[in-house]
């Protein structure tokens, strides 16, 4: 592949950008950036380049911000670097290290593309990338728009790699003498995306030599469909969704019955609000069963079936965000985070020495269903390793957690006990012991 000649018709297929636009590349110094760099320049487009510095891997990250320096001074383009505090920004928001670095460099992007007239911000993100994206997402449970990997432009967000894969792409890098700089990160299978990429993914092109370029062609019908389906969606939100006062209100009777209505009302939820599909399923039952008064939860909304109505709000401050976890349950969310449920024999624990962000309790000591809410002033429990209870809320402050943090704070209970605070410590009562047989094995992730 001429992967030049390929680079422009690519952004002259998708009208991605022209020779008109002032272009934002946003150059981290791996390999994938410092090519779209390369390309950009040669190809004679007017851009600017962004460094994010997230002062998370000590000395790397310094390293990575000196190599994107000298190039962009190398091609004798603007460059524009920002040191974040990511750490603090994790601890203060509660979100994982990947959404508030997200979050982060976006809206420095968007600023910079005010302040400094860029009409378009370019991403390095390729063909792979879009491919670990829709087995992370298929093996974590989604619907159709899930299975569509990464868009090649949302507004002024445009990605002209996705035309290539990482093979490609590293071969031009050495090639043309392109220097690079490779995270470490990328090589620990710590995190599903790394353990997608160097354990599923090889083991595929082994049976097909061609995988990525079959997967592209699967990924652009899927993504054809979903923007078949949201034509439908928007038109069906137009007539069955009413907003008042902040609150949007579903009338499922207003729904085609010739469309299947679990399948719109999960369109309807997860396209607007984020709510997550498992948690639709259970809307739906529930409002099978006219069950009046009964609340779901996503991130920052909450959904209330109301008379045959499905009312969708924001979460209140004051509001516990009580869930129901039944036996054989898979999986629940509280807040920003997702829990992960497993039912092992004590025979299968690998390791009875875990983080604080994974529970082992004992399942015979459970009382079915569970509840998963916030803390409560007054909640009290017996923190693992002690023999007396202990307020939550002195045990918040023994631990020095932040205010923001202790408003995130969830616990998980057995009947009217609790059996974890969530992410911190189980109780005492609920811990393994020699006469344990069966093992509940819950791990947070925040999402």
């Amino acid at each position: 592949m001429n992967l030049p000649e390929a680079f422009q018709r690519y952004i002259d297929e998708n009208r991605l950008v022209s020779h008109d636009d002032r272009i934002l590349l946003t150059v981290s110094g791996g390999v994938d950036s410092m090519v779209m760099l390369s390309l950009f320049t040669r190809c004679g487009y007017s851009v600017g380049v962004a460094h994010c510095n997230f002062q998370l891997r000590g000395a790397e990250s310094d390293e990575d911000e000196v190599l994107v320096e000298e190039e962009a001074a190398k091609y004798g383009v603007p460059f524009y670097n920002k040191r974040f505090e990511t750490a603090a920004e994790m601890e203060r928001t509660g979100e994982s290290m990947e959404m508030a670095a997200r979050r982060l460099r976006y809206a420095w992007f968007d600023l910079l593309s005010r302040e400094h007239g860029y009409t378009a911000v370019a991403i390095a993100h390729h063909a792979d990338d879009s491919i670990e994206t829709f087995f992370i997402n298929l093996l974590r449970g989604t619907g159709l728009r899930g299975l569509t990997g990464i868009s090649a432009q949302i507004g002024k967000v445009v990605r002209p790699l996705m035309f290539a894969s990482r093979k490609e792409i590293l071969e031009y890098a050495v090639q043309q003498r392109i220097p690079f700089r490779e995270d470490s990160s990328n090589r620990s299978t710590k995190y599903l995306r790394n353990k997608i990429r160097l354990g599923l993914i090889p083991r595929i092109r082994e049976i097909n030599p061609k995988f990525t370029l079959l997967m592209r062609r699967n990924l652009a019908r899927l993504t054809d469909a979903q923007l078949f389906i949201n034509h439908g969606i928007e038109r069906i939100r137009g007539e069955a969704v009413e907003s008042r006062d902040g609150i949007d209100t579903i009338r499922p009777e207003r729904i085609d019955p010739a469309f299947p209505r679990e399948f719109v009302i999960y369109e309807l939820l997860s396209s607007a609000y984020g709510f997550k599909g498992d948690t639709v399923d259970a809307l739906c039952r529930a409002l099978e069963q006219n069950a009046t008064g009964k609340r779901f939860y996503a991130r920052d909304r909450v959904a209330t079936i109301d008379r045959g109505a499905i009312r969708v709000a924001p979460i209140a401050p004051d509001d516990d965000c009580l869930t129901t976890v039944r036996q054989g349950a898979l999986r629940s969310y509280c807040g920003n985070s997702a829990l992960y449920y497993e039912y092992l024999s004590v025979d299968e624990v690998r390791t009875f020495d875990t983080p604080p962000n994974v529970a082992l309790l004992d399942a015979d000591r459970l009382s079915y269903p569970l509840t998963l809410r916030r803390w409560r002033e007054g909640d009290r429990f017996i923190p693992f390793g002690m023999t007396g209870s202990k307020k939550v809320s002195d045990f918040l402050v023994d631990a020095k957690v932040s205010m923001p943090e202790k408003q995130r704070q969830f616990v998980l209970l057995s009947g009217d006990e609790i059996a974890w605070l969530v992410g911190r410590r189980i109780d005492d009562r609920y811990r393994l012991t020699r006469g344990t047989e069966n093992v509940l094995r819950i791990t947070k992730e925040i999402l």
